[in-house]
């Protein structure tokens, strides 16, 4: 392993591609500690320390943005614009003609489309970035120095919040398109894995901290107050298993056997090559969590914030038994979530994936399944095999989401649910993602100068 990295370090390009991304990734952790002047970071501390739901809500939204919505910096939207902006994109070029046709049109039309999108971010951070701004003025948290005597804040500060927190998240799409053009790797999900990864030193420090305790050290048994050793076994061991399985399905694909037309032309022939077609497994990716754990977390928060209120009569009544079956470690919850991911695990599947369309590209290629008439037979076919492991897919994305549910349950408490997230869940199959795409495009670089990949053995 030390061999292959000086190899990787040894070649020029690469080298200076890897600390580029390094340098901008160290530049997006900075900007994410540099707070707005408008408010007061003891009151956002104060209020989110005593708002469970929303606090929760808040940490989930941030897994997949890149920030931290409990603190207003000048990167508090994230990436959440961007990201936001590419589904819109990307659902409606599905449906509306005219976007249909650039998408078709090459490296030309997606230029354009991209084009359509960054456009799309800045109008979406602005709203954004004033309701934002709005919502916390009217939880109190501005900072008391700045406001007018009436207890209003300046409209020069205010448009100067959301300008500022607009251009910090404009600043952080040129910088995933600055890693995605000179860095390596993908640079939106490179900055989304470096958020997620600045909570790992907190949570191993947490559980350092229940691991061994001054008075007692290092124990084998646990009880209320401190980990046993074996609960340190248990974790290392089922991380393990559970980083293998993602890799596992990730990368699984099911190939559909193709059988090219053979050309016949003077006395020489061509084609009739028997190459295959990779389907993934896992086909949406990490969509359908995301989608559902934020379509669950909104009533959650909802019922959280007006189960406080406490409410009387009936309507309390049934505040409380809502509130109660969208809790988190509740089977209710649990139940709901899996038919989320399922839902969404098709619905995004039916988004991306066309079977018409390669089905007419295999039949203008000269190019048929065998056993199957090109057209319509052929595409009904792809859309069965693809209905089909999907549901693989997505029992294996139901799987891991509740994976973290379970952990906190059972093994290191409710109250270490961000250690817990690191073992399934939005960020495991993230990160993993991300340093799958990363390793296959470093081994690009030293297969094209004649190295061994990184995953492959050396004599």
């Amino acid at each position: 392993m030390f061999q292959k990295i000086r190899v990787i370090f040894s070649i020029p390009e690469l080298r200076q591609k890897i600390f580029l991304t390094l340098s901008l990734l160290a530049v997006y952790r900075i900007g994410w500690w540099i707070p707005l002047p408008i408010t007061d970071l003891r009151k956002m501390s104060d209020f989110w320390a005593d708002q469970q739901g929303l606090g929760s809500l808040m940490a989930q939204i941030s897994v997949f943005t890149g920030t931290s919505f409990e603190q207003l910096t000048i990167f508090g939207l994230g990436i959440m614009p961007y990201i936001s902006a590419s589904i819109i994109f990307q659902l409606l070029a599905t449906v509306w003609e005219p976007l249909e046709k650039l998408q078709k049109e090459g490296e030309s039309g997606r230029k354009k489309i991209n084009e359509y999108t960054r456009y799309a971010t800045v109008v979406i951070c602005l709203f954004q970035s004033f309701f934002y701004v709005f919502t916390v003025g009217q939880m109190g948290l501005y900072n008391d120095a700045l406001l007018n005597p009436d207890g209003s804040l300046p409209f020069g500060w205010l448009i100067t919040a959301v300008v500022v927190m607009t251009a910090g998240s404009t600043f952080l799409m040129w910088l995933g398109e600055q890693i995605d053009e000179y860095g390596i790797g993908n640079g939106i999900s490179l900055l989304i894995m470096a958020g997620i990864l600045a909570n790992l030193p907190a949570a191993l420090q947490k559980l350092g901290g229940q691991l061994y305790k001054p008075e007692t050290g290092l124990r084998l048994g646990s009880d209320n107050s401190q980990f046993g050793v074996e609960i340190l076994l248990v974790l290392v061991v089922l991380f393990i298993a559970v980083v293998v399985g993602v890799i596992y399905i990730t990368k699984g694909q099911r190939r559909i056997p193709t059988q090219s037309a053979k050309h016949i032309r003077g006395r020489k022939s061509f084609g009739g090559n028997r190459q295959y077609l990779p389907l993934k497994v896992n086909q949406a990716g990490v969509m359908p969590i995301i989608f559902a754990s934020s379509l669950l977390l909104f009533p959650q928060a909802f019922f959280a914030v007006i189960n406080g209120q406490n409410s009387t009569g009936w309507f309390g009544a049934c505040i409380r038994t809502l509130h109660d079956i969208f809790q988190r470690q509740t089977f209710s919850y649990i139940i709901l979530f899996v038919a989320g991911i399922y839902f969404f695990c098709y619905f995004w599947t039916a988004v991306t994936f066309n079977p018409k369309d390669m089905a007419e590209n295999l039949k203008n290629y000269g190019s048929f399944i065998p056993g199957y008439r090109p057209g319509t037979t052929t595409a009904n076919y792809l859309e069965k095999v693809m209905v089909r492991i999907t549901y693989v897919g997505a029992s294996f994305l139901a799987i891991i989401a509740i994976l973290p549910q379970i952990i906190s349950t059972v093994i290191v408490g409710t109250e270490n649910y961000m250690l817990a997230g690191f073992f399934g869940g939005t960020s495991l199959l993230i990160v993993v993602s991300v340093i799958i795409d990363l390793v296959d495009k470093i081994d690009s670089h030293l297969v094209m100068r004649n190295y061994k990949g990184l995953l492959e053995k050396t004599k």
